[in-house]
């Protein structure tokens, strides 16, 4: 199917741009953010709402096209609704949470926003990845617009303090990774991933990289301190106990079981028989690797993940190396993680009993479907991301070409179902705000590479908290963003 025959890559863009317009969510006539779909064929649901996470790449594509209002507006009304009092009210958010969406309530002549924090998700699941998100975007505004006084507001170090107190604070675990439980990220249903998923740990990764640009040290001390030591530790466990290709797969497939103490190769006691080995063996290529989905107690999720892995690319959490295996595995493996609609969230696919056990018979998350191997056209950016990071973007552009061949004649779809991605989502809603927003950010980022720094870092070092404490805030600008 050849693009000439259907729209031209500019036309495409400019009807991505009027779709993404019609989407602005609007307060007290400021706007906020932008709603998660504009389908008006279906019953609105959720999907009238902003989320947190869905709004991050309409809020990067606002940025680079110099819309830095909204952003801000974004970043100061969300901040708003972050609780700040302890709670010990089991049904009530804990302090220093973000909230999954909000949506604007007019009653009578007053008009409010109204905060989700899981109380009307599926599950009713608080989400892990809004306080991550929230600091990541805070961090791309900063670098974008050069706001240092934003960021720098008593109400915005307060906001990241109790973030970042949340995050690293005293817990019943003893990994450098953060536990949490299904439900808590983009694959926001059962779908296998409590614990130590490794997208939540490449956001926190990400997000305390963030927060370490961000806070003033005068008064955040022990917080910097915290993330300078948690930074380099969640790097090594990842870099480390996270990787997979054919030498480690090698290593794994020797593990002795029920090894104690210090010097124990299984540390998490991964039983042989409970990986898929040998379809391991015929999927990994020679030069090829990953990070897979989840590392625990007798528990290794073999599943490679897209989100998970591009973002441990553009943050370093991934080595250089590393992050080109990852690629390579792209490239070999293209049928498979691309096909007819960039890109699968998951791959493979829970089948047979695995998925009635795994995700208890979830009708959305049929094999192939929605977060159980289902393709999503936001992933885009993150791949162009990440190809642009290393240097690989071929990759992009070709799956780019592959996505602008239909999205218009689909109508932005929220997501793709089958093997290939060839079928619309069964359930996707038309007009979906972060597949029409993943689509411009992926052409910009390749258009201009230049804006990838709103969210990659310089060479990751961390700095000795003792010595990062004396600088001064004017000192901190130019260390910290130039």
């Amino acid at each position: 199917m050849q693009l000439d025959n259907l729209v031209s890559s500019d036309s495409l863009e400019k009807e991505g741009w009027t779709a993404l317009e019609r989407s602005i969510l609007y307060y007290k006539g400021r706007p906020v953010g932008t709603v998660a779909a504009y389908d008006a064929t279906v019953e609105a649901l959720n999907y009238d709402q902003c989320f947190i996470r869905d709004f991050v790449s309409s809020a990067l594509i606002f940025l680079i096209k110099g819309r830095a209002d909204i952003v801000r507006n974004f970043l100061e009304e969300t901040l708003r609704l972050q609780p700040k009092e302890r709670q010990l009210n089991a049904y009530k958010p804990g302090r220093g949470l973000i909230p999954a969406s909000f949506k604007v309530v007019c009653e009578a002549d007053e008009e409010y926003l109204e905060a989700d924090f899981g109380e009307h998700a599926i599950a009713r699941v608080t989400p892990v990845d809004s306080c991550l998100w929230w600091v990541i975007l805070l961090r791309a505004y900063v670098v974008a617009t050069k706001d240092f006084s934003l960021a720098y507001k008593p109400e915005f170090q307060h906001g990241l303090r109790l973030i970042m107190e949340l995050c690293l604070a005293t817990r019943f675990d003893m990994y450098p990774t953060l536990l949490v439980p299904d439900g808590a990220c983009m694959i926001d249903r059962r779908m296998g991933i409590y614990g130590h998923p490794l997208e939540i740990q490449a956001l926190f990764f990400t997000a305390l990289r963030a927060a370490r640009e961000l806070l003033v040290c005068q008064g955040n001390e022990d917080i910097v301190t915290a993330i300078d030591n948690r930074l380099p530790l969640l790097q090594a466990h990842i870099r480390q106990h996270y990787w997979m290709d054919l030498h480690r797969l090698n290593k794994i497939y020797r593990f002795k079981s029920e090894e104690y103490g210090k010097a124990a190769a299984n540390p998490f006691n991964i039983y042989a028989d409970s990986l898929p080995y040998y379809e391991l063996d015929r999927w990994l290529p020679r030069k090829g690797g990953y990070l897979v989905g989840n590392v625990g107690p007798s528990q290794l999720d073999t599943r490679f993940f897209c989100l998970a892995n591009m973002m441990a690319i553009i943050s370093d959490l991934a080595s250089e190396e590393q992050s080109q295996a990852i690629m390579n595995l792209i490239e070999e493996r293209w049928e498979d993680l691309v096909g007819d609609m960039p890109m699968k969230i998951c791959f493979p696919a829970l089948e047979d009993e695995e998925y009635k056990i795994v995700t208890g018979c979830d009708p959305k998350n049929i094999p192939w479907s929605y977060h159980n191997g289902g393709s999503w056209p936001v992933l885009l950016w993150f791949l162009s991301a990440a190809a642009v990071k290393t240097n690989r973007v071929e990759l992009a552009h070709k799956a780019v070409e592959i996505a602008q061949a239909r999205l218009h004649l689909d109508e932005w779809p929220e997501y793709y179902d089958g093997k290939k991605g060839r079928l619309i989502g069964k359930q996707a809603r038309k007009y979906q705000t972060w597949t029409i927003t993943g689509f411009l950010l992926a052409k910009e980022l390749l258009r201009n590479p230049t804006f990838l720094p709103l969210v990659t870092f310089a060479s990751f070092s961390v700095e000795p908290a003792s010595r990062a404490c004396e600088f001064e805030l004017v000192e901190a600008n130019t260390l910290y963003f130039g």
